[in-house]
């Protein structure tokens, strides 16, 4: 599989480690997919188009253009989604001599204050998927309130929103 989603060195590229790996060679099967089935949209109008009688029209060429964007789209939302991922895994690959560091097991204190708030923020995303238990779950998390500080507020209004909606 030729790996063309995130442009790393030779070097960079060597340095992943396995989980992260495994997350640009997921990516790279999702943009590969992204693209087939575009591919295999354009292809279907076209002989759509010939059956019609139509295939000279500049509607394929107008179409082709919203297939492409529409793609280039998507494939630009897995790039920065897994950059953001490589991003965090690189976060989280360190440790202390308590072992790596993970919220709430054994936070990072070296973290700034909106690397922590994310830290913290995805822990409960990924804890559950009731907006309402995780509102609850974060309100009695006194370590929260002393890791995150000013931002204890910022992600509990973030949190009680999703609740709302």
């Amino acid at each position: 599989m030729t790996i063309d989603i995130v442009d790393l060195t030779d070097e960079a590229y060597s340095d992943l480690s396995p989980v992260q790996m495994a997350m640009v060679r997921a990516a790279q099967r999702q943009k590969n997919a992204a693209l087939t089935a575009a591919e295999r949209e354009k292809q279907e109008l076209y002989f759509q188009l010939v059956c019609n009688n139509t295939a000279r029209n500049s509607f394929y060429a107008c179409a082709c253009e919203r297939i492409d964007a529409e793609t280039e789209s998507k494939v630009e939302a897995i790039r920065s989604d897994l950059n953001y991922q490589l991003a965090y895994e690189a976060l989280g690959s360190e440790g202390n001599e308590y072992g790596p560091y993970r919220y709430p097991e054994n936070p990072n204190y070296t973290l700034s204050p909106s690397q922590r708030f994310l830290v913290v923020r995805n822990y409960y995303m990924q804890a559950t998927d009731d907006p309402q238990a995780r509102l609850d779950a974060y309100a009695m998390d006194t370590l929260a309130r002393q890791y995150l500080g000013e931002f204890y507020a910022t992600l509990y209004d973030l949190l009680a929103s999703y609740c709302s909606s």
